[in-house]
């Protein structure tokens, strides 16, 4: 498995041993100018899109096309940053020097692909930490980039922007769901906005984030031995603020569909099409019915850790979070029960390129409008 599909490490389970907060800017990278990147890759604007969440850094570096964009490199390595933020309150110094460490390829794949406009965001982690200003110092000291942490709604707004492109054009809406390691959100959308060039723009009615991700409810209740009285506890403690949502901003599912992005859905699809490594291409867009997923659900729940490390699609990195990320999934199911999901490999770096790509108005005149 590559550093893009699911990098893996050893953090599991004995592990590896102020912020710009809510800046709606882009940053701007200063390249130096003895670092070159070849010249194969300054066919234009060069886009990047980094995402420092609460289990995962992961970086985007794409150019436009005629419509969307063409992604020429890419990054993934599970960090854990978050790891016992919710019972210390702070970023301990191992998750920081894997985040400084991550952080350093994705500087390094920045400078040699030319990045001319980029955005690096950090969530909830960074949100939750009080040492968020420490760590911001440290970045900035050894790797040279500066980090935004995002608030809940623009978190939202680009998990919605990234993902629009699968909503079924003969859906009359969609509850779109991204299950993170810190926070979890939940989005209500209608049919999107055509428009003249680019992506489709998503309308979006309501939305809420959830303080808990698969992290937080693993440490609190335990993801190494799952029984069904832990999965349903998982589940009872999301099922609360998840039914408040549904009770507001429910309504009728009638042409509705989930959409789902997250570690946990593409490790469910993942493990439902039996793939033998990890395939985005598979996985990102696949429909589930309500069975299938059950049907997956029970077959982790019936795994031991062992297996559940064994398995190419989930690793030892999220062997003890998988559980977690279904109960959570389950409470969404049982607020709105849509007959179907559909699984998307892509989130909140997709919906930076987008944003970034809208306001540049790199497909050409009228993209960055209605």
């Amino acid at each position: 498995m590559n550093d893009e599909a699911r990098a893996t490490g050893s953090l599991d389970p004995v592990r590896q041993a102020s912020l710009h907060a809510r800046r709606r800017r882009s940053t701007f990278l200063q390249l130096r100018r003895d670092y070159s990147p070849t010249s194969s890759d300054r066919g234009g604007p060069t886009y990047a899109a980094l995402d420092l969440g609460t289990n995962n850094c992961r970086l985007l570096i794409a150019r436009p096309t005629r419509d969307s964009f063409r992604v020429i490199d890419a990054f993934s390595r599970i960090i854990r940053l978050g790891e016992g933020v919710s019972a210390t309150g702070r970023l301990s110094e191992g998750a920081i020097a894997r985040a400084v460490d991550a952080l350093a390829v994705c500087r390094d794949k920045m400078k040699n692909r030319g990045v001319t406009r980029a955005r690096l965001i950090a969530t909830a982690a960074c949100r939750m930490a009080e040492n968020a200003a420490e760590f911001h110092a440290v970045v900035h000291e050894k790797v040279g980039l500066d980090l935004e942490i995002v608030d809940r709604e623009t978190e939202a707004s680009l998990a919605a922007n990234g993902c629009t492109p699968l909503i079924d054009p003969a859906a009359k809406g969609v509850i779109l769901f991204d299950i993170g390691g810190g926070s979890s959100e939940l989005v209500r959308l209608g049919p999107p906005q055509p428009v003249r060039c680019g992506p489709p723009k998503p309308i979006i009615k309501s939305w809420v984030s959830l303080p808990m991700g698969v992290v937080t409810l693993a440490e609190r209740h335990g993801g190494l031995r799952v029984s069904q009285e832990v999965f349903e506890a998982m589940v009872a403690e999301v099922t609360e603020p998840v039914g408040r949502f549904a009770a507001a901003n429910g309504g009728s599912l009638d042409g509705v569909h989930l959409l789902g992005t997250s570690g946990t859905v593409t490790t469910i699809a993942g493990v439902y099409l039996d793939l033998p490594r990890y395939e985005r291409r598979r996985v990102d867009g696949c429909w589930m019915n309500d069975g299938q997923i059950t049907g997956v659900i029970a077959r982790l729940m019936a795994m031991s850790y062992e297996d559940r490390a064994a398995n190419p699609c989930i690793g030892v990195e999220r062997a003890d979070l998988v559980l977690a990320g279904c109960a959570i999934l389950e409470a969404i199911r049982r607020a709105f029960p849509c007959a179907r999901l559909r699984v998307a490999d892509r989130g909140l770096r997709e919906g930076i390129l987008v944003e970034l790509m809208r306001a540049d108005d790199a497909w050409g005149a009228g993209s960055a409008g209605p």
